[in-house]
C-alpha cells in the first residue's frame, strides 16, 4: 500500500488480507503486521495494537556531546543474530567494563534501520548522536531511519533526528 492509496476501502481490504494470511498459512504463535501508513483497523481480525510509535530519520550526523562511552561493534555472541551478514551491525557502548548502551543497524535498500536502542536516560544525549555517527561510518551515504515512542522518541529528536510518520504494529491476540 502506498501513502496515496490509503482509504476506508483499502483499510478494510488490508484487514481482510491480514485475516486471510493467518488462515491460509496457519501461523502459529504470535505474529504481527506493521502499519506505517495508518489506515489498518485489524482489531476485528483477532489482532491487537500494543505499539504505536513515530518513525525517525537522520540524513547526516552532527558531532554529539562528549561522552565516556566507548563503542564497539560486536561480531559474535550467544544470541542467534545474523553476525556474518554484511548488512547487519550491532554496537555496544561500555563505560569501564560494563555495557551501558547498545543498538543494532540493518541496511535495507537505500536506508539503514536503527533498532533496539538501549541506554539510561542520562546517557541518551550521547547515545543518539553516536548511533548516527556509527551508522554513517558503517554504511556510508545512507540515511538512518527507525521508529520509537515516548521518551526514546524525545531523546532522538533532541539529538537532531526528525520525527517521521505515525507507525502502528498489530499483533495476534495472546494465546
Amino acid at each position: 500500500m502506498t501513502p496515496g492509496s490509503a482509504g476506508p476501502g483499502r483499510a478494510a481490504g488490508a484487514a481482510a488480507d491480514a485475516g486471510m494470511i493467518q488462515q491460509k498459512h496457519n501461523l502459529a504463535g504470535r505474529w504481527s503486521v506493521k502499519d506505517s501508513v495508518g489506515p489498518l483497523e485489524c482489531a476485528r481480525r483477532a489482532l491487537e495494537r500494543p505499539c504505536a510509535a513515530h518513525g525517525f530519520r537522520r540524513a547526516m550526523p552532527l558531532p554529539g556531546p562528549a561522552s565516556d562511552i566507548v563503542w564497539q561493534r560486536e561480531t559474535s555472541g550467544k544470541a542467534t543474530l545474523p553476525w556474518d551478514d554484511p548488512d547487519f551491525a550491532m554496537f555496544t557502548g561500555r563505560r569501564g567494563f560494563g555495557i551501558v548502551a547498545g543498538f543494532m543497524l540493518y541496511r535495507a535498500g537505500e536506508v539503514v534501520g536503527g533498532t533496539n536502542v538501549v541506554c539510561e536516560t542520562n546517557d541518551a544525549a550521547a547515545v543518539w548522536p553516536s548511533l548516527a555517527l556509527l551508522a554513517t561510518q558503517t554504511f556510508p551515504r545512507l540515511p538512518l531511519v527507525g521508529y520509537e515512542s515516548g521518551r526514546e522518541l524525545e531523546a532522538a529528536e533532541a539529538a537532531g533526528f526528525e520525527r517521521g510518520d505515525r507507525l502502528r504494529v498489530w499483533v495476534t491476540d495472546r494465546d
